[in-house]
């Protein structure tokens, strides 16, 4: 698959991360299928859909100011009083 098609999921999910407070994964795995394509998510081993990993390696190389709020299964851009890493509690 073309790599350019995976930047351009993984730069929509940051507009919507930078336009909202929190984007769950929820809602992005289905927005994902319904504007991109089922190509572009798959089940997990839990049998949840979830996002392509190349999508999120993409994602990951251009959001170093967002979060991965474990609990709340969300991003969110990055506050002070965040642990340094992607992932939080």
């Amino acid at each position: 698959m073309e790599k350019t098609k995976y930047i351009k999921i993984a730069e929509w999910m940051l507009e919507k991360i930078q336009l909202e407070d929190y984007v769950y994964q929820e809602e992005v795995v289905e927005e994902i299928l319904e504007k991109f394509g089922e190509e572009f998510i798959y089940y997990n081993e839990r049998g949840s859909l979830a996002i392509n990993k190349n999508v999120l390696k993409e994602f990951r190389k251009i959001s170093p100011d967002v979060v991965w709020e474990r609990r709340g299964k969300c991003w969110r851009k990055r506050d002070e009083y965040d642990e340094p890493g992607r992932q939080q509690s």
